[in-house]
């Protein structure tokens, strides 16, 4: 999950705190959907968590894993 370059990128964002997929997905030469599948691959992996508040899903990073990494 974390050999993609994107995928990588993403993770170095959620570093910084929680963030919704709109968010996320500014700055990438990607569209929105093509990010949501990203961060599918990142929370099967149980990389990342994603709660809901409202209409929004909220992206968090899950330390954890990364430490056996």
């Amino acid at each position: 999950a974390i050999a993609d370059p994107t995928r990588r990128a993403i993770l170095d964002r959620l570093r910084e705190g929680s963030a919704p997929v709109n968010d996320l997905a500014l700055g990438f030469r990607m569209t929105r959907p093509a990010v949501s599948k990203h961060l599918r691959v990142l929370r099967e992996a149980e990389l990342v968590r994603e709660r809901k508040r409202g209409r929004q899903r909220i992206y968090e990073l899950e330390p954890t894993p990364l430490r056996d990494v």
